[in-house]
C-alpha cells in the first residue's frame, strides 16, 4: 500500500505523530512481547488514536500517553512524588473525563486480549509446520497418540483407550464475563481484520476497504455502551451460551475427530472410527441454586431455545449436504435400505411435485428433503405448540431417527464404491455432530441447595400427618424415616393438596424434569445437590422425585429416571466426603438406585467455596484428599464413577489450565470419565475463535489419554511422609488465612478498600452476588465469585496464594529436610508444582504499589499482614524453584503482565479516585459516578483479563 493510495485515510505505519501509539510501542518493546504482536498492538493503537482524535480534545490523547509513562515512574521506578503528582492529575479531571479515559482503556484491553487470541493461533500454526511423527506438536491429539504408540499400545488397546473417554465440559452462567455481547463480536471483528491486514496476498485497495471496516467498527464500538444498562436475564444469559454452542463449538467438534482420525493413521497406518468422547452439559437456564429467577418456566424455554437451535444448524448442514450430494441413480444404485426407507418417507410426508420433479434421479437429494421436512416440522412444534404437543409428537422424528437417516446415506455411497464421500467431509463432519449434540444441543443439570429440598420434604411429611418436626430430627431418624417413605407407593402430595409456595415451586421442577425427559432422554443431565452434608440429603431428591413419577420401588427393585449427585463443597464436607459416600452407598436402598442407573454415580467437587472457606493451600489439598478418597470408596464398592470438578475462572476458583490440572489429578480417581465447569470469562476467551477452542479440547483430550493410561504409581520417594506434610502446610495456610479474615474488624476494611459495594450492583448476571439476596451480603453470604473479583481488582489477588508465605516459611523454619523435599516434590510431584506455579502467575498478576492506593487507613494492619505473607511466599518459592524472579519460568505470562502494568495503574487510581468521590457525592452525582464505576471495573477486569 504506497501513501499515495492511502494517505486520505491513514497511514498506519510511518506517521510518526501518534503520542499514544508511541507510548504502548515503548512498553511493548521493554517488556519484550513477541514482534508480531507488537506490530499488532501499534497498529490497533494508531487506529484506537485516529477515531478518538477526530472526535475528542487533544487533552485525552495526552491523557491516554502520558499517564501510563507517569505511571510507570511511580510504581515501576519508584520515582519520589510521581503518584501523587499523578493523582493530583486525575483530581483535576472532571467524572466525564474519567469516564472518557476509562471507556477508551477499556476497548485498548479487550482489543489487545482479542489480539493475543490470534497470536496463539499464529504460533500454534507455526509449530504445525515444524512437526514430524517422530515429534508432534506439544500437547496436541497426534502427542497423545503418539505417547500410545511409544507406550508399546497396539491399534485395538489404543481405540479401546480412547473408548473409556467420558468427557464433559459444563457450561455455566455465573457473573464473571462484563462484557456484553455485541461488544466481544465487534472486538472480534476489529481484531480478525487486523490480524489480516499485513499479509502480502491483499492488493492496496483490499488492505484500504479493510482500514475503513476497521476504522467503522471502532467507531461503533466506542458508540456502544461497554456496561450494560439494565440487569442480564436468565434468557439473555441463554443466549450467549448458544452463541459459543452455535459457532465455535459446533464448528470445533468435527476437527477433534479428524485429528483423531488423522494421528491413527500417522502412528497405526490406518484412520479409525470413534465413539463420541466429548459431550457438552449446560447450567445456564437450570441452575437454580441462588437463583430466583430460574423458573421451570425459564427451564422449559431453554430447552426450547436449544432444540430450535440445533434442529436449525441441522437444516442448513443438510441444505448444504443436499447440494453436494448430487449422486444420480443414472450412475450408481442405492442400496435396498435407503430405497425402503425414501419410499416409507414418500408413503408419510411425500414431496411436492416440484421436488419429485427436481430430484428424480437424485435419491440422496431426495431422502435429504425428506429428512428436511421432518426436522421442519418439529421446528413448526416448538415455535407453535405448547409443552403437551410437543412432548406428543417429539417421538416421530428423533435424534435417533435422524442418526439412522444419515447412516443409511452414509452406507449406501459406500456400497456404490464411493468411500472417499462416505468417509470424508460434510456427510462425516454431520454425523458426528448428530452424535454429540442431538436434538437438545447441551444436556441441562438442574442444581439446588440441600437446606431447600430438606425444608419442602418436611412440608409434605408434617400436612401428610406423617412427622411434624422433620427438620429437627437426628440425621439417623431422617435416613429412616426417608427410606420408610421411599418404601411406600403413596404419594406425599395429592394433587388437591395445598402446600406453600416454595414447596409448589419445588414440585414443579421434578415434573419438568419429568417432561424434559419424556420429550427427550438427553435432553436431562443431573440433579446436583449443593451444600451435601448426609445420606438424608440425597434420599430427600428421591423424595421428590418419586412425587414426580421420577423413581418408585417395585418386587423388581428401584427404577430411576434420575442421577443424583452429592455437591461437597466446604472444607469440612470435602474432609468428611469418604465417610459419607460409605454410608450412602452401604444404604440398601440407595444401593438399589445405584443398581438402577447402571452402577453409576457422579460426585461433584466444590473449588470456589471450599477455597473462600479455608484459603489457597487448604482448598487444594482438600480437593486433592477427596479425590483420593473418592476413588478408594467408590473402586472399593465396584461402582464407575466420574468426577465433576467445580472449577472457577481465576486460580483462587479452581482455574487455571484444564489440562495441567488433569494431569495432576491423583492416579485413583482416574478412569476416563470427566467433568468440569467452564464460566465466564473463560468461556470467552476458549470459545470466542475456533482455533482456541481446537487448542482448549485438543490439551484436555491429551491430558485425558495420558492419565488414563499412565500407570501412575505411589512413589514413596518423592513424596514418602507426604500427607503429614501437606496436612500441616494446610492446616498453618488456613490459620493464616482465617486470622485475617475471621479478624472483626476485617470486614468493614474489605469494603472499604474493594468495591465490593459496586461489584454487587455491577449488572452482569441474573443471579445475585450474596445468597440472602442482592440488597445484602456479608462474608458467609457472600458468593466466591464477587468475592475473588474484589480482591483482583485492586490487585491483591489473595484467594490465589495467600497462606503459604506463613505455610511454607514456618515449614521450612521448623523442619531442615523441609526445604529440600519441597525442592524435590517440586521437580518430581505435579500437583505439588501445579499447585505452587498457579500461585507464581496470582502472585506475578498482585501488585502491592496499587493496592495501597486503595487504603486509606493510618494503621494499614491487615495490609501489613497481606504484605508480610506475600513476601514469605516469594522467597519461600524463589527458593524451592530455583528461580531468580517470580514465574521466570513463565516467560510469555510475564511479559504480557510487565507490559499490561504501566497501563493498569492509571486505571486503578481512577477507581479509587471514583471511590472517593462516591462516599461525598451528592444525589446529583449519583447516575455518572455509578456509570464510571462499573466503567473501572470492567476496565481492570480487562486488564486483569480476569474477574472471578
Amino acid at each position: 500500500m504506497n501513501h499515495r493510495q492511502q494517505g486520505n485515510i491513514m497511514d498506519y505505519r510511518d506517521d510518526n505523530s501518534y503520542r499514544w501509539e508511541r507510548a504502548v510501542e515503548h512498553f511493548a518493546e521493554r517488556s519484550g512481547i513477541s514482534e508480531n504482536l507488537t506490530r499488532q498492538i501499534k497498529m490497533l493503537t494508531r487506529f484506537l488514536e485516529k477515531i478518538i482524535s477526530g472526535k475528542e480534545d487533544q487533552s485525552v490523547i495526552e491523557d491516554l500517553s502520558e499517564l501510563p509513562a507517569l505511571a510507570a515512574r511511580g510504581f515501576d521506578q519508584q520515582e519520589s512524588g510521581v503518584i501523587k503528582e499523578l493523582q493530583e492529575r486525575l483530581d483535576r479531571l472532571s467524572t466525564e473525563q474519567i469516564t472518557k479515559l476509562l471507556r477508551f482503556n477499556t476497548v485498548f484491553f479487550h482489543l489487545i486480549n482479542s489480539l493475543e487470541q490470534h497470536e496463539i493461533t499464529r504460533i500454534n500454526r507455526e509449530r504445525e509446520f515444524t512437526t514430524t511423527p517422530d515429534a508432534p506438536r506439544s500437547e496436541s491429539i497426534a502427542e497423545a497418540v503418539y505417547f500410545l504408540k511409544s507406550k508399546g499400545y497396539d491399534r485395538e488397546e489404543a481405540l479401546e483407550v480412547i473408548g473409556k473417554l467420558d468427557i464433559q465440559p459444563t457450561i455455566t452462567a455465573h457473573p464473571t464475563e462484563a462484557r456484553r455481547h455485541s461488544i466481544l463480536v465487534k472486538q472480534q471483528h476489529i481484531t480478525a481484520i487486523i490480524n489480516q491486514l499485513d499479509r502480502e496476498e491483499f492488493t492496496p485497495n483490499e488492505q484500504e476497504s479493510m482500514i475503513y471496516e476497521i476504522l467503522n467498527e471502532i467507531t461503533l464500538l466506542l458508540a456502544t455502551d461497554e456496561v450494560r444498562t439494565e440487569q442480564v436475564t436468565v434468557e439473555d444469559e441463554v443466549e450467549n451460551g448458544l452463541f459459543y454452542f452455535t459457532n465455535t463449538i459446533w464448528d470445533t467438534i468435527p476437527v477433534l475427530y479428524e485429528d483423531l482420525r488423522q494421528a491413527f493413521d500417522t502412528y497405526y497406518e490406518q484412520k479409525a472410527d470413534f465413539p463420541v468422547v466429548l459431550r457438552y452439559r449446560s447450567w445456564i437456564g437450570s441452575d437454580r441454586d441462588g437463583n430466583p429467577n430460574v423458573t421451570p418456566e425459564v427451564t422449559w424455554d431453554t430447552v426450547r431455545e436449544h432444540r430450535q437451535s440445533v434442529l436449525s444448524l441441522y437444516l442448513d448442514e443438510l441444505d448444504e449436504l443436499r447440494r453436494f450430494l448430487s449422486i444420480s441413480e443414472n450412475h450408481y444404485e442405492i442400496s435396498d435400505a435407503l430405497e425402503k426407507s425414501i419410499v416409507e418417507d414418500e408413503n408419510s410426508v411425500p414431496l411436492s411435485d416440484r421436488y419429485r420433479r427436481l430430484y428424480r434421479h437424485e435419491p440422496y437429494r431426495r431422502k435429504i428433503t425428506h429428512m428436511m421436512q421432518k426436522l421442519d416440522h418439529q421446528v413448526d412444534l416448538l415455535q407453535k405448540s405448547g409443552r403437551e404437543a410437543m412432548i406428543e409428537q417429539a417421538d416421530r422424528y428423533t435424534a435417533d431417527d435422524f442418526l439412522h437417516d444419515l447412516s443409511l446415506i452414509k452406507e449406501s455411497i459406500e456400497q456404490c464404491g464411493l468411500t472417499l464421500i462416505a468417509g470424508e467431509g460434510r456427510l462425516k463432519d454431520l454425523m458426528v455432530r448428530a452424535e454429540t449434540f442431538g436434538f437438545h444441543m447441551a444436556a441441562l443439570d438442574v442444581r439446588q441447595h440441600s437446606r431447600l429440598h430438606e425444608e419442602a420434604v418436611a412440608e409434605l411429611l408434617a400436612r401428610s400427618d406423617v412427622e411434624e418436626d422433620y427438620a429437627d430430627l437426628p440425621e439417623s431418624d431422617k435416613v429412616e424415616l426417608l427410606i420408610e417413605e421411599l418404601n411406600n407407593p403413596r404419594p406425599l402430595c395429592p394433587i388437591k393438596m395445598n402446600v406453600s409456595e416454595d414447596t409448589r415451586k419445588m414440585l414443579e421442577v421434578f415434573r419438568l424434569i419429568s417432561d424434559m425427559i419424556a420429550l427427550d432422554e438427553r435432553l436431562f443431565g443431573n440433579y446436583i445437590i449443593s451444600m451435601t452434608h448426609g445420606v438424608s440429603d440425597m434420599l430427600e431428591v428421591l423424595i421428590l422425585a418419586k412425587e414426580a413419577g421420577l423413581w418408585s420401588i417395585g418386587d423388581e427393585g428401584v427404577e430411576s429416571r434420575i442421577d443424583v449427585v452429592p455437591l461437597f463443597e466446604t472444607i469440612e464436607d470435602l474432609d468428611q466426603c469418604d465417610r459419607l459416600m460409605t454410608e450412602i452407598l452401604e444404604d440398601e436402598l440407595y444401593s438399589k438406585q445405584i443398581k438402577a442407573r447402571g452402577n453409576f454415580q457422579e460426585i461433584m467437587l466444590g473449588y470456589s467455596d471450599s477455597n473462600k472457606d479455608g484459603g489457597y493451600w487448604m482448598a487444594n489439598w482438600a480437593l486433592e484428599k477427596a479425590q483420593q478418597k473418592l476413588g478408594r470408596v467408590c473402586r472399593q464398592f465396584g461402582i464407575d464413577f466420574r468426577l465433576f470438578h467445580g472449577r472457577g475462572g481465576t486460580v483462587g476458583r479452581g482455574g487455571g489450565r484444564s489440562n495441567e490440572a488433569i494431569l495432576a489429578l491423583p492416579p485413583i480417581s482416574n478412569n476416563g470419565r470427566i467433568r468440569f465447569t467452564e464460566q465466564g470469562e473463560v468461556i470467552s476467551f476458549r470459545y470466542s475463535l475456533a482455533s482456541i477452542t481446537r487448542r482448549h479440547l485438543e490439551q484436555i483430550v491429551n491430558a485425558m489419554i495420558r492419565v488414563t493410561v499412565a500407570e501412575k504409581k505411589e512413589d514413596e520417594g518423592v513424596r514418602d511422609g507426604y500427607e503429614e506434610i501437606m496436612d500441616q502446610l494446610a492446616e498453618r495456610s488456613m490459620n493464616a488465612y482465617r486470622e485475617l479474615i475471621d479478624d472483626e474488624e476485617f470486614w468493614e476494611w474489605y469494603t472499604s478498600v474493594t468495591p465490593i459495594e459496586h461489584i454487587s450492583r455491577l449488572p452482569i448476571a441474573s443471579r445475585p452476588v450474596s445468597r440472602k439476596g442482592s440488597g445484602t451480603a456479608d462474608f458467609e453470604n457472600l458468593r466466591a465469585i464477587p468475592w475473588v473479583f474484589a480482591w483482583t481488582q485492586v490487585r491483591y489477588n489473595i484467594p490465589g496464594w495467600f497462606g503459604i508465605g506463613t505455610a511454607l516459611q514456618e515449614q521450612i523454619d521448623s523442619d531442615d529436610d523441609a526445604l529440600e523435599q519441597f525442592r524435590k516434590w517440586y521437580s518430581e510431584w505435579i500437583f505439588f508444582r501445579t499447585v505452587l506455579d498457579n500461585a507464581q502467575r496470582e502472585m506475578a498478576r498482585t501488585h502491592i504499589p496499587t493496592a495501597i492506593s486503595y487504603i486509606d487507613d493510618e494503621d494499614n494492619r491487615f495490609h501489613r499482614m497481606i504484605l508480610e505473607d506475600y513476601e514469605g511466599a516469594e522467597d519461600a518459592i524463589l527458593k524451592i524453584t530455583g528461580q531468580e524472579g517470580i514465574l521466570d519460568n513463565s516467560k510469555v505470562i510475564k511479559k504480557s503482565i510487565r507490559f499490561r502494568n504501566p497501563f493498569t495503574y492509571p486505571l486503578n487510581l481512577m477507581q479509587v479516585e471514583l471511590m472517593e468521590r462516591w462516599d461525598g457525592r451528592s444525589d446529583q452525582d449519583h447516575d455518572p459516578l455509578r456509570d464510571a464505576l462499573f466503567l473501572s471495573i470492567n476496565g481492570i477486569a480487562a486488564a486483569m483479563q480476569s474477574t472471578g
